[in-house]
């Protein structure tokens, strides 16, 4: 009898899962369970160009409804996964289905953090995780409103961006003493705070939101040092949690997201889990992680199906995010939490440049902005635990390339 895999969820790590098992040759059932109307789907989009109106639904799609159909997939949308039944190998559907699985992947992913203010109810108050989510925030979008977005990490500063373009008033509120508090990279941060001036958004730090005002629709905010702010619409953008239940209702060890090996694999043999949910082992780095990226979620995607496969190889990157707001890409490699040092390559008045964070003189990560060659080489020197002379970093007039190859060698690229 062929193997049968059940996927629960339908982001881009259970996308991935498909296509790499497909590409593989895997020839037995593969069905795929989601709760949205769409086939997995890019995110990061979401808060950039689908957004701005720049791209719509059929150019999110990982792939077209065809692929899957070619490939045999029975794709189940509008429908979840509510319970896993370990012994008999079911998972339970909220239509009542069972279906039954040789492997079950969990591809959950996360949810947005929730906050408690009043007023959160209100028309024109949105959270932004999904293509219905931003289809809602359009329809309070126009030039002239109003909009406070609280929040200043990634998604708060690339909404606050597309927002500005769009010719509406923005006021960022944080928390936090500043912008990007979580990534902990002071010159990076303090640089993203002046783009955003400039482009004429007003940025509150150290105050949150204490009330939000309106009859049947916002029409304002009151912060917590008493401030009153004008507002036609207001976004949430306060981190996401993940989506962990079904494991944990299934019985399998979680901690800050499902736990699993360097195969992805839970303490179930039969299950596996991927993505924004898990929690998991990274050799290169010494240490555990749980990891909110498209570069995790494709990755761990490819762990998975090698190990449904019997060709297990273990996932050990360094990781790698990135945000676009205006025309300002950042390219970032590994965590600046933990630093001694930061050294700046090349002026942050260009709007291209480059900060390297080192601790105890390895380097641990670096901050790329519109510079895709530091970031490209630094994936290889973060990975090699190298050590670089603070001096030739910061020099300009030395080629970065020449830094790179003297410390891992030639064959860093270009």
């Amino acid at each position: 009898m062929s193997e049968r895999v059940v996927i629960a969820g339908a982001g881009h790590a259970a996308g991935q899962t498909i296509v790499s098992l497909r590409q593989a040759g895997f020839a037995g059932s593969v069905t795929l369970v989601g709760e949205e109307p769409y086939l997995p789907y890019q995110r990061p989009p979401l808060s950039k160009k689908f957004l701005a109106g720049e791209l719509d639904v059929a150019r999110l799609l990982l792939r077209q409804e065809r692929f899957y159909a070619d490939h045999g997939v029975d794709v189940r949308l509008n429908l979840r996964v509510t319970g896993v039944d370990r012994g008999p190998r079911h998972v339970r559907l909220s239509d009542g289905e069972r279906l039954p699985y040789d492997h079950l992947v969990l591809a959950t992913g996360s949810r947005v953090r929730r906050v408690p203010i009043p007023g959160s109810e209100l028309n024109g108050v949105h959270y932004l995780r999904t293509i219905e989510d931003v289809d809602r925030i359009r329809d309070h979008v126009r030039a002239g409103a109003s909009a406070v977005i609280v929040g200043a990490g990634y998604i708060g500063l690339e909404v606050a961006a597309v927002l500005r373009q769009l010719d509406l008033a923005v006021t960022v509120v944080e928390l936090a003493p500043g912008i990007l508090a979580r990534i902990e990279a002071p010159p990076v941060a303090a640089f993203y705070t002046r783009m955003h001036e400039e482009a004429g958004v007003h940025i509150r730090c150290g105050t949150g939101v204490a009330k939000i005002h309106g009859e049947n629709r916002v029409t304002g905010v009151t912060l917590t040092d008493g401030t009153d702010l004008p507002a036609d619409l207001v976004i949430i953008g306060v981190g996401i949690v993940p989506a962990t239940e079904l494991a944990e209702t299934a019985g399998l060890p979680c901690d800050n997201g499902i736990v699993v090996d360097e195969f992805c694999r839970t303490a179930d043999p039969h299950i596996l889990a991927i993505g924004d949910c898990t929690n998991h082992p990274n050799p290169l780095l010494g240490r555990r992680l749980r990891l909110e990226s498209v570069h995790n979620a494709q990755e761990q995607a490819k762990t998975a199906a090698a190990a449904i496969l019997g060709t297990a190889q273990p996932y050990a990157q360094i990781p790698w995010f990135w945000s676009d707001q205006y025309d300002l890409k950042l390219q970032i490699v590994g965590f600046s939490a933990r630093h001694e040092q930061a050294v700046v390559r090349g002026d942050p008045a260009s709007r291209s440049f480059a900060v390297f964070f080192l601790d105890e003189g390895r380097l641990t990560s670096c901050y790329a902005i519109n510079s895709p060659r530091e970031f490209m080489l630094s994936k290889k020197l973060v990975a090699a635990r190298a050590c670089p002379d603070p001096a030739a970093l910061a020099d300009t007039a030395r080629p970065f390339k020449e830094i790179a190859d003297a410390l891992v060698g030639d064959g860093g690229g270009d």
